[in-house]
């Protein structure tokens, strides 16, 4: 691993105070870092907390313009070196605030980025909705996430099984983060994925500034002349 500092990216959709989801992220974050740095990494870890922008999220998918919070937490993700992903579960899904935060991520931003997914809910009856509904959606976003995933429901928290769970997720993403799985994918394959244009990706396909407006079609959709030559 090079002598460049890590940052971790945690997104935490919790909404209750005191938060088990927050709790759970915080937990497993502890854990990650802890790896790191007896790996001799500096590692350093900044949350996202989607209830703090819940209005925000909300504005920004009506409008199809993320507002400026929104805007610096995606921003944030997108410059993660790894990233933990925390959500509820309500009515057996995951939060929706958490998946309306995902709708506005490009679907280039976390390639390849190493990830940890947990959820907390009511009743061990929703275990399997983190492989179900979180792991289908970061494997559509072409992330990474680790092989353990993470479930709290009331009775774990007393149960020691819950923190060698944590601490297996946080080994296999130390290793991942590491070993720099994410950075050689996209090094070797961006080209090959679909980029959105002036995206937030780190290297997004272009931004506005790239555009050569000098060309016939730009000239035609400005109000020039058409492409086909028209004769007498």
């Amino acid at each position: 691993m090079n002598d460049k500092p890590l940052h971790l990216v945690v997104i935490s959709a919790g909404v209750s105070d005191p938060s088990t989801t927050r709790m759970l992220a915080e937990r497993t974050t502890a854990a990650a870092m802890e790896h790191l740095r007896a790996g001799g990494a500096q590692v350093t870890a900044s949350f996202v907390d989607l209830a703090a922008m819940g209005a925000d999220i909300g504005r920004s998918i009506v409008s199809a313009d993320p507002t400026a919070p929104v805007q610096r937490a995606i921003e944030l993700v997108g410059s993660a070196d790894g990233l933990i992903a925390a959500t509820p579960v309500y009515k057996a899904g995951i939060s929706g605030l958490f998946k309306s935060f995902a709708d506005l991520l490009d679907n280039d931003l976390i390639v390849a980025k190493p990830a940890i997914l947990s959820a907390t809910a009511g009743t061990a009856r929703h275990a399997m909705v983190v492989d179900e509904q979180l792991r289908p959606l970061f494997a559509f976003m072409r992330a990474l996430p680790v092989p353990t995933s993470l479930f709290a429901a009331p009775e774990d928290w007393a149960d020691p099984a819950l923190g060698k769970r944590i601490d297996r997720a946080a080994v296999e993403f130390t290793e991942l983060v590491r070993a720099g799985v994410g950075r050689a994918i996209t090094d070797a394959a961006w080209k090959g994925y679909q980029h959105q244009f002036n995206g937030n990706a780190t290297r997004a396909e272009k931004s506005a500034d790239d555009l050569d407006f000098d060309t016939r079609l730009m000239r035609l959709a400005a109000g020039g002349r058409s492409l086909v030559e028209t004769r007498p």
